[in-house]
């Protein structure tokens, strides 16, 4: 099992930390070739626009689609759930592989970041002391407003706000799990890739 974390801009060292935490092997994507081998690909925070710029000057762009096409994992969390979408109303350049709609930034600025308590059904619980509600960190965080047909909403805040999806082999959170002290979004991608 090797899962890789796109390295092109924003939060991919705390991916890794927490990957290699759990036994899992990782390595930073930069170049398509380094796609090569990987059982899954985390898409990290950031600036989605950015990521998606430096996505299309390093030739990554197919390769990951194509990645998807094969069946292979992928997890986009903030600004990658943004690079992951089919639209998010304004042009920049994006993935187009997830059935959903995404405003970006729609909580406010960095100083209306928040954290929030989620309960999220399908993350492994081994045991009841792990059965609790997820910590979410939210920074200048996207939501998605709608989701195709084939998409499952895995976690929404208590407004009703989807906050956590997945679509087959496609993963989104609108948060930040890899700050969260909780491995349990990891763990659960980790398993999906080894299904």
């Amino acid at each position: 099992m090797k899962i890789g974390v796109l390295a092109l801009q924003g939060a991919f060292i705390e991916h890794e930390q927490v990957l290699r935490r759990i036994g899992v092997e990782t390595c930073q994507v930069r170049l398509p070739q380094q796609l090569e081998g990987l059982d899954g690909l985390i898409i990290p925070g950031g600036e989605s626009t950015t990521i998606g710029k430096l996505a299309v000057q390093y030739g990554l762009m197919e390769p990951i689609r194509a990645m998807a096409a094969a069946g292979k994992l992928l997890w986009g969390t903030c600004a990658g759930m943004i690079f992951m979408a089919k639209n998010v109303g304004r042009d920049q350049p994006l993935l187009g592989l997830m059935d959903v709609t995404v405003r970006r930034n729609a909580f406010g600025r960095q100083v209306d970041s928040f954290e929030a308590h989620l309960d999220v059904p399908a993350l492994p619980t081994p045991d009841a002391a792990r059965a609790r509600p997820f910590h979410a960190i939210f920074i200048r965080a996207p939501l998605i407003e709608s989701v195709g047909a084939g998409v499952e909403v895995l976690a929404k805040l208590k407004d009703g706000a989807i906050v956590a999806a997945r679509q087959g082999r496609l993963l989104v959170t609108s948060f930040h799990p890899e700050l969260a002290g909780d491995d349990r979004f990891h763990r659960y991608f980790v398993d999906l890739a080894k299904a």
